[in-house]
């Protein structure tokens, strides 16, 4: 088990509890599995690499592309019948219509002698899509060991908790497994593995330990910051390429990769242009916001409050929330600038990334910055929910929580400017002062 805990870092507790589970290659296991867990956790690939590692019979299907259940009902049982069949020979295509057909062929699939006195693992990935479908999905296949008398396990793989899955005429409960989100400390380890062979391993991890303090407040998913990785660590080695500095010159490396680390931010999770595009921003040093995708927000036509929620959102993002009084009321009286800047606050806001920030406070921006006055209409709600849908917000709290719902903006300094500028002769415009404020 050497290899396996080589392969799959920082998560020895699931890969124990699922090992576990999962007993001998010969024993009945548990009917159903469900693990669950935030996006880029790990539950797809530890139950990928433990299956394939282990070498026991399974066949893994995405809900997403299975969007009907005819789809999702032939993929399984012809992953199978290949699992069943020789490599010589030409398994035919197997049609199903009903889950009752799927049970009577599964039992035919699973009399293959390679499937015989062993465990079959079926792999439902985004399993939250199976709530879209037929009512008697769900709870056929948390007991489709029972309905088939075969020794057949399937694993559900969602990150939505088991409660929203419960069916309210009850069901067979499985087996729940949780996969908490990666620690900074596990974030560093696994990214550090990557480390390229022509650099030493501490190099490396200085590199990751720099880019983690920059994006991990704003990003915790794993694929998102191993891509940012990749993009930026050629600037943060060009001076140790050029011969101007050595591996240990932490400072001036440093110094040679922030701007380019403070572009980044401006597009972690947009995924707005390839890496090609961004390889040629490092390459040129040129603004990203002139390169096609990164300016397509700017065309974006949005409702006339629709902007001044956008930028009352940018402005809760940016700005400290003890600043709302010296920038949004008219007699704030006398504000000392050497009690009002800390020393730790001199970092431009950008870099650090925005800052989660609540409805109230968000309401209370837009009322100050309109002219005319705004009632809390469901108009004014519904366009915030637009906002967050079109993905220029993102809701970071829930709505059970004690102070409310929480939000980001996602959306960067160059698009508020322009919608700032668009319409002519109206209030927009005189608060291009307050944008550059919050930029410092």
């Amino acid at each position: 088990m050497a290899h396996l805990e080589n392969l799959v870092l920082c998560r020895e507790s699931q890969v124990s509890t699922l090992q576990s589970v999962f007993g001998e290659r010969q024993h009945f296991s548990f009917p159903s599995i469900f693990i669950y867990g935030h996006t880029a956790s790990g539950k797809t690939y530890v139950t990928q690499t433990l299956l394939k590692t282990l070498e026991l019979p399974h066949v893994f299907v995405n809900c997403v592309e299975c969007f009907t259940l005819r789809l999702l009902l032939e993929q399984i049982l012809n992953k199978l019948n290949h699992l069943s069949s020789s490599e010589d020979a030409c398994p035919t295509h197997i049609t199903c219509e009903t889950f009752n057909d799927f049970v009577c062929l599964f039992k035919q699939v699973t009399k293959a002698e390679s499937l015989k006195d062993q465990t079959v693992y079926i792999v439902l990935d985004k399993a939250e899509y199976l709530r879209d479908m037929e009512a008697n999905l769900l709870p056929g296949f948390l007991r489709l060991q029972e309905l088939t008398d075969r020794n057949v396990t399937v694993i559900l793989l969602s990150e939505i908790v088991w409660e929203k899955f419960r069916p309210n005429t009850g069901c067979f409960e499985p087996f729940v497994l949780y996969f908490p989100d990666y620690s900074i400390g596990n974030l560093q380890k696994i990214l550090s593995h990557d480390h390229p062979p022509e650099y030493s391993a501490d190099f490396y991890a200085a590199y990751i330990n720099i880019l983690l303090g920059v994006f991990y407040t704003v990003c915790r998913d794993l694929k998102e910051l191993r891509h940012l990785a990749v993009l930026n660590f050629p600037k943060y080695c060009e001076p140790v390429v050029k011969g101007e500095a050595s591996e240990r010159d932490t400072r001036k490396l440093w110094r040679n990769v922030e701007p380019h680390l403070k572009k980044a931010m401006q597009t972690v999770y947009l995924r707005e242009i390839s890496s090609s595009q961004w390889e040629k921003i490092q390459k040129d040093d040129t603004d990203p916001g002139q390169l096609k995708g990164l300016s397509a927000y700017t065309h974006v036509e949005l409702p006339y409050y629709s902007k001044f929620i956008l930028i009352a959102a940018y402005l809760a993002s940016y700005n400290p929330a003890r600043t709302d009084k010296r920038f949004f009321l008219k007699h704030h009286g006398k504000i000392k600038k050497t009690n009002f800047l800390k020393k730790h606050e001199k970092t431009s806001n950008h870099l650090l990334g925005p800052k989660p920030f609540p409805l109230d406070r968000l309401l209370a921006i837009l009322y100050s910055i309109v002219d005319s006055r705004v009632a809390a209409t469901a108009n004014i709600f519904s366009q915030i929910t637009s906002l967050v849908t079109l993905q220029l917000l993102t809701l970071v709290g829930h709505d059970d929580q004690l102070d409310g719902p929480k939000y980001k903006c996602t959306v960067s300094l160059d698009f508020i400017r322009a919608i700032a500028r668009g319409p002519p002769k109206t209030c927009l415009q005189t608060h291009k002062n307050r944008l550059t404020m919050s930029s410092h």
